[in-house]
């Protein structure tokens, strides 16, 4: 499959689809890839749109030069917005209530694998995106924050949610409380990374890995996710009988009929994604 570059309406975001991997590029490196009113509307229509194409089997999220996301613009919180002032708490509690419902709420819920690839820093709300993936790969030289008690905020977009599910109560109150800057080697240790690469090997070896995924038994992989998301909050018999279902529905697939060839055949399965 040749490779298609797709139009995000804004150079603040690239994305490529190559090998079924869409690989969606934050490029604000001049602010660390920090969101706003053009790269934010861009990235959650990427993020849905992708999620829904055929022609893509996992997503790839990452950030242009030296970070990943610094999570909102800082500089921007200082300017007062006249049409944010004219707003009634209630209306801005229903606007923030949207914007993360679509951006790491439809994340969350993407059926394919999606992969987080972080270069440099995860702030705020960009470690949020990175923490509503599934997978997380990080450079050595990366590092996270969740930044929001330096600014004076609470905290949005999943953070204290994600975090908890990620690396247990006690150190995500840690983690929110204090806004200390985390290695990539000891988010490793905590739960928070799940590979680390050199800096410079880091966008070839997590494009491998995605492209791995993408490729992967799409159907089975749905399901996955599904049984995964049961082990987190449904009653044990529950998960089970969800396991059973789901198995069944995958043994009646190509693709287990392909990988069951290709066993007996010695050979690496062609997956088709029925």
């Amino acid at each position: 499959m040749q490779n298609i570059t797709i139009d995000t309406g804004t150079d603040q975001l690239l994305c490529e689809i190559k090998d079924r991997v869409a690989v969606i590029t934050l490029n604000r490196p001049e602010v660390r890839n920090a969101l706003g009113d053009t790269i934010t509307p861009a990235l959650r229509r990427m993020i849905r749109e992708r999620a829904q194409d055929p022609n893509v089997g996992a997503l790839l999220l990452t950030g242009a030069g030296k970070a990943f996301c610094a999570g909102g613009d800082i500089k921007g919180m200082g300017k007062r917005d006249p049409g944010s002032q004219k707003k009634s708490t209630e209306e801005k509690i229903a606007d923030l209530k949207e914007r993360q419902r679509t951006l790491t709420g439809t994340l969350w819920k993407v059926e394919k694998p999606t992969v987080a690839v972080l270069p440099g820093p995860a702030a705020g709300a960009g470690l949020a995106i990175a923490l509503a993936c599934d997978i997380r790969i990080a450079a050595e030289s990366a590092f996270i924050s969740t930044g929001y008690a330096r600014v004076g905020l609470s905290g949005d977009y999943g953070i204290a949610w994600l975090l908890t599910r990620l690396v247990g109560t006690a150190r995500a109150r840690e983690l929110m409380f204090t806004a200390d800057r985390v290695d990539a080697a000891t988010c490793q240790q905590i739960g928070l990374i799940n590979r680390i690469v050199p800096d410079v090997s880091l966008q070839d070896e997590a494009f491998l890995f995605s492209k791995q995924l993408a490729n992967g038994p799409r159907i089975a992989l749905q399901h996955m996710k599904e049984n995964l998301e049961d082990a987190l909050h449904a009653p044990f018999l529950s998960a089970l009988d969800g396991e059973a279902e789901r198995l069944i529905s995958s043994a009646q697939t190509n693709d287990h009929k392909e990988a069951v060839l290709a066993f007996i055949e010695k050979r690496d399965p062609k997956f088709t994604g029925t």
